[in-house]
């Protein structure tokens, strides 16, 4: 055999040798784990040496000769390996007392295993392949394999390892996500499938703040509202912090996108931050935040697109043909989702978790902090936090137009967690005359009888306009948007939900900004979903919300009246009857329980409610103070795999399934982009596959092929189907 490779060719690629990529990733883990040092404060070398361990022997069962055959065949045969490569490598480190450093060899396919369930298998099992008769093979032939390496490497390491003084669960997450980055970065660049340098703009913080407050003072307004944003924009930009958490509670229309902004720039500059980080609720809001930093904060000759970077959805890959369509956090600016961002925090899986070592030394904003996640789910995700911010020099900034200091809730008095005194960055006498402008901006009224379909686009229709309908779930909207488009026509409605590509949720946002504007266009309703309720500059006169919880509804009534120009603007909630095309979110019943307990009551409608509305939907569900405690120890106890498949944001397993017949032809030869694949895809549950028709383009990459238009997006299709079962649509 002439020489030994890690991966065959492919395409009009040639193989890549076992020396080339492991002194590949040895390298690039190396340059990572240096990275990271940079900002952990309890590591004193235990990531390099483990890094340097795990990369050496990750893939020493590739020099098997069975492996090697199969590796040697002609490029495009794409045949599977016929041993487990990685056990070798896990072997060999265990038998050199290496414990660390295999559990990372034995994970960077599988994942984090949960390693209570790992700890009481047999010594001969432990952090090895399952099957008993691959262990034996791999023993019998594991001194040659050794010897290969040794022999083609020449490299020697220590092999002493000491125990890290932090929190450990996120520690082996953060060694393995720089592991896997390397490993898969590496065989990337062998493939041309990514920049074998990538070189990104840095992240200049002294110089993008200059650009920012240039951009703020031209915003110009003379009027008191405007002179208050100013004094919010330098309150916030000025606030001298320096501990690893500061709150901004700010009502609606006070600037908070810029203010927020200048003061990560700012302690991003003193603090020597490589990072800054904006984590929203809702995809929809991602766009109006990227556009705005884009214009304020990127320097000349720079490419908007690489100094901030918009990550809607997670898109992680772990199969070898499509990982270089993962979305990584390389950018200096990160805008993304609040599912994307503590997901991957939660994550056991390598796909995933290869971003994770770009988190410190990051200033990150979290926007509606309370209502970026499930209550059950906040304090695992506080714990994250504070481990973040304690081991790994982040910054957290925890803002909202109602904010609820949910690390102090009485409910939450029984579990174990972190409780600080978290400075605030608006003094209370600037939020208090900032929230002037609240007092009866918006009149919240509660239609008490469920109403149909039918009733629901009457009464719409019938209330001035322009009005705003939010419904629950994605196929509820699509449904009565259809609805109002058949009864009143095209004009009269537009639609934005996640049915939609983040690109075609763009051209809406930009259309119904347009379409506010113009004083003279009313009569018409935009149907949304909740990815409309926070941070879009959007200003309704009528508002319609479907029950849910008390924070949504007041998310959705800072859409109405928001600059209080209008008299007597109303917010109404409100429940449907039952109706086959109508989809239901089960998630949300003890949050709209209490909210309609409120309503039903006459309790004012005030963002002073928050915490209560939070203590009693804890206190109402009987299982969430358990599930809590469950999550925190199985945590606790490193249990990778559980955790993973329990701290789920959004009660879905999806698919990404591309629109785009041009991006899904370059995906399937190999030749996609991330980027694209973020602007012109949609998520698809998973259990929706097959009952919708999706063609699997690459591994777990799919594409739409039913009917997708610009109206309803990919629920054109689906309703059709519908329609074809039943004729329900017709009013």
């Amino acid at each position: 055999m002439a020489e030994y490779l890690a991966h065959s060719g492919k395409g009009e690629y040639p193989p890549q040798t076992y020396i080339e990529h492991i002194q590949g990733v040895c390298s690039r883990a190396a340059r990572y784990a240096s990275e990271v040092k940079v900002y952990a404060s309890r590591d004193t070398g235990q990531m390099e040496a483990i890094l340097r361990r795990s990369a050496l022997f990750h893939d020493l069962g590739k020099l098997s000769d069975q492996n090697q055959a199969v590796l040697h065949e002609p490029v495009g045969m794409h045949l599977h390996l016929p041993v487990n490569h990685v056990d070798a490598g896990s072997a060999a480190l265990k038998e050199a007392g290496s414990l660390y450093a295999a559990l990372l060899v034995y994970s960077h396919h599988k994942g984090l295993p949960d390693m209570a369930t790992e700890g009481i298998r047999a010594e001969d099992a432990f952090l090895r392949d399952e099957h008993p008769n691959t262990r034996r093979d791999v023993d019998r032939e594991l001194s040659e394999l050794l010897r290969r390496h040794r022999e083609l490497l020449r490299e020697e390491f220590d092999d002493s390892e000491s125990s890290y003084l932090g929190d450990w669960p996120v520690f082996f997450r953060m060694v393995l996500s720089c592991l896997a980055d390397a490993d898969h970065t590496d065989t990337a660049a062998a493939y041309r499938q990514t920049p074998e340098k990538e070189v990104l703009p840095s992240l200049q913080a002294e110089k993008r703040l200059v650009a920012l407050d240039q951009y703020v003072a031209g915003l110009g307004g003379s009027d008191t509202r405007s002179q208050l944003r100013q004094e919010m924009y330098r309150a916030c930009r000025d606030a001298n912090i320096n501990s690893g958490f500061s709150t901004c509670d700010s009502p609606v229309g006070s600037g908070k996108t810029t203010a927020v902004m200048a003061h990560l720039l700012r302690q991003a500059a003193s603090r020597r931050s490589r990072r800054v980080f904006v984590i929203l609720p809702y995809t929809n809001i991602i766009q109006q935040s990227v556009d705005t930093y884009r214009k304020a904060l990127v320097l000349p000759g720079e490419d908007p697109e690489e100094v901030v970077a918009e990550l809607h959805c997670r898109a992680d890959f772990q199969n070898s043909d499509t990982r270089y369509l993962t979305s990584l956090w390389r950018a200096p600016i990160i805008v993304t989702t609040a599912v994307a961002f503590f997901e991957t925090l939660a994550s056991n899986h390598p796909a995933a978790l290869r971003r994770f070592h770009e988190l410190p030394g990051s200033v990150i904003f979290v926007d509606e902090a309370h209502n970026a996640l499930p209550v059950k789910l906040l304090p695992l995700a506080w714990r994250w936090m504070s481990t973040l911010a304690e081991e790994w020099s982040c910054y957290w900034i925890l803002a909202s137009g109602s904010l609820v200091r949910y690390w102090e809730l009485n409910s939450l008095r029984s579990i174990e967690m972190n409780r600080p005194c978290i400075p605030e960055l608006v003094e209370a006498d600037l939020r208090e005359r900032l929230m002037r402008y609240e007092h009866n901006r918006v009149s919240f009224q509660w239609r008490s009888t469920p109403v149909s379909r039918r009733d629901l686009v009457r009464w719409v229709q019938s209330s001035p306009g322009p009005r705003l309908l939010i419904l629950n779930t994605v196929q509820s909207a699509a449904v009565i948007a259809n609805d109002l488009c058949t009864a009143y026509g095209r004009e009269c409605v537009e639609h934005l939900s996640t049915a939609l590509t983040p690109e075609d949720r763009k051209r809406v946002i930009r259309r119904v900004a347009n379409r506010l504007n113009d004083a003279s266009d009313t009569n018409w309703t935009l149907v949304a979903t909740s990815c409309v309720e926070a941070g879009v500059d959007f200003s309704f006169r009528t508002g319609f919300r479907e029950l849910s919880s008390l924070l949504s509804l007041l998310q959705a009534a800072g859409r109405v009246n928001r600059h209080g120009a209008i008299q007597n603007a109303e917010m109404w909630s409100f429940s449907l009857q039952e109706d086959s095309m109508l989809k239901s979110n089960p998630a949300l019943e003890d949050a709209r329980n209490v909210l309609k307990g409120y309503l039903e009551k006459g309790i004012n409608i005030t963002p002073e409610l928050s915490t209560q509305s939070m203590n009693d939907e804890i206190v109402r569900n009987d299982s969430c103070l358990s599930e809590i405690q469950q999550l925190m120890s199985i945590e606790a106890e490193m249990q990778f795999k559980e955790v993973e498949s329990r701290f789920n944001i959004i009660d879905s397993d999806t698919v990404c399934a591309v629109v785009d017949e041009a991006l899904a032809k370059s995906i399937t030869y190999g030749k996609g982009d991330w980027r694209a694949l973020q602007r012109k895809a949609i998520s698809v549950r998973r259990y929706n596959i097959q009952r919708w028709g999706l063609k699997e383009i690459a591994k777990d990459v799919y594409q739409w092929t039913l009917g997708y238009d610009l109206f309803l997006g990919y629920m054109s299709g689906a309703l059709q189907l519908e329609r074809i079962k039943n004729d329900t649509l017709i009013l």
